[in-house]
């Protein structure tokens, strides 16, 4: 008679329960998984008080103040107005100027695919299962990438490090405070949840059906995607039942541990946030369904070329979309774009549209890519300011690396993650002229000092 051989998943969910198993004595030592090995050391550059006045500035919340002051100390904004009476270490008089909050990209692959890019710095995809939730980016991230220093200069002040697209689900991203440092800990912005990179459509299915393996099709991603949800239910409630167990007092051995579940089981406990990878409007509609199945929040999809199409439900569920204004057509799930996608999904009352790169050379110019998409918008019969435009580059970002309580907007009590442009920001001339990092100045186009070269690049020509 033929007996059907359990799967590798069952068996190891079987292990995992029998941990869960009474014994007669005493409790043993409670078993906890620290949820932060490798916290954040970072720290602050030096910084004094400082008044900047004159400046145009944009809030990121929706509000333009002409001629306004923001009053910085100890590194988080302390007044916001126009003709503030105060005394500050530093005096900027910023007539003529832009002042905005620092920029945010939440798609970023530096230091993970850093320059130079030869192939034993291209760390970004572990390529060896459809399901690599284990890895984290963070190590692989080179501090060292001069990127880093290039997307500085053009005002970005913190960015989410993603793994690569290639797996259904690819692992953990991390989010940096981009200040020269020498290791990853001391750039690590701290408290920022996590975040767990998927991937839908042509991506996983071309790379695993090419090897035989399932997925080679958009039915075998979604197979791939429920059979990790449903194992890493049951290590979730297997991990409960032993917590309860021991709080009542039972002896109880812990289930056994496992990297990729944990990852997975952060998400369902909602401490790590979804950043997935998906361009089809039918397959974020999809995924939206997927978190709802097994109760996690969808989070933000990246990329998004039909993400117009949905607008209305990616609003109702509190989805972000992290867009270009006008990269199509590469390939097939790419092909059907519209130049006012960002402006269509922002257009619907609880949006959270955002402009992202997923480059490191449009990092640099993040501000321009924003410009674009108000332009083209505004051309087809949008109504967009600078006001309002900004949002895609600051609080609408940190909203969706959860950091919006910290950072995205200046308002009493956030952070001084601030750039002071010499023209519009959304114009093709604008350049950032200074940029801070909690009151701490990063970047100084005038000023070499604060013109941050990585240890790589010194002595090249």
């Amino acid at each position: 008679m033929l007996t059907k051989t359990p799967s590798l998943s069952v068996l190891a969910l079987a292990i995992t329960l029998a941990g869960c198993q009474q014994n007669e004595g005493p409790q043993g030592e409670k078993v906890t998984i620290n949820k932060n090995p490798y916290p954040s050391t970072y720290q602050p550059l030096p910084r004094q008080s400082m008044l900047i006045t004159n400046a145009t500035v944009l809030t990121g919340d929706g509000q333009r103040i002409d001629d306004g002051d923001v009053f910085v100390v100890d590194g988080k904004i302390q007044q916001i107005g126009t003709d503030l009476q105060v005394e500050a270490d530093v005096t900027l008089d910023a007539q003529g100027k832009w002042l905005t909050p620092g920029l945010i990209d939440v798609h970023s692959h530096l230091g993970a695919y850093p320059n130079p890019a030869v192939a034993s710095h291209q760390d970004g995809n572990e390529m060896t299962s459809p399901v690599t939730a284990e890895v984290w980016v963070e190590h692989s991230v080179w501090p060292q990438d001069p990127g880093f220093n290039r997307a500085r200069e053009g005002g970005i002040t913190t960015l989410q490090i993603l793994p690569g697209s290639a797996n259904l689900i690819g692992g953990r991203g991390v989010t940096l405070k981009n200040v020269p440092a020498h290791t990853m800990q001391a750039m690590k912005f701290p408290q920022a949840p996590y975040g767990l990179k998927m991937a839908c459509g042509e991506n996983p299915k071309r790379v695993y059906g090419s090897k035989g393996v399932l997925p080679s099709t958009r039915m075998g991603n979604m197979a791939g995607y429920r059979n990790a949800w449903i194992d890493a239910t049951e290590y979730k409630r297997a991990w409960e039942k032993y917590d309860a167990d021991y709080a009542a007092g039972k002896n109880v051995e812990a289930p056994e541990r496992d990297l990729t579940m944990d990852t997975l089981r952060g998400v369902l406990d909602g401490d790590i946030l979804i950043h997935n990878h998906c361009y089809k409007a039918e397959e974020m509609a999809m995924m939206i369904d997927l978190s709802k199945e097994f109760g996690y929040h969808a989070g933000t999809f990246h990329h998004g070329i039909e993400a117009y199409k949905i607008a209305d439900l990616l609003a109702e569920n509190r989805n972000c979309a992290a867009l270009w204004p006008d990269w199509w057509g590469f390939k097939m799930e790419a092909y059907d774009m519209v130049q006012e996608n960002v402006a269509i999904v922002d257009a619907v009352e609880n949006s959270c549209a955002i402009v992202h790169s997923d480059s490191d050379t449009t990092i640099q110019r993040l501000n321009q890519e924003a410009g674009k998409v108000m332009y083209r918008a505004n051309e087809n019969g949008f109504d967009i300011d600078e006001a309002h435009a900004i949002k895609w580059l600051t609080s609408n970002a940190a909203k969706a690396l959860g950091i919006d309580d910290k950072t995205g907007s200046l308002a009493t009590g956030k952070q001084a993650d601030l750039v002071l442009w010499d023209n519009n920001p959304f114009s093709v001339y604008a350049k950032a002229e200074q940029v801070f990092i909690d009151g701490a100045k990063v970047y100084d186009r005038d000023d070499e000092k604060y013109q941050a070269q990585s240890d790589f690049m010194l002595g090249q020509r």
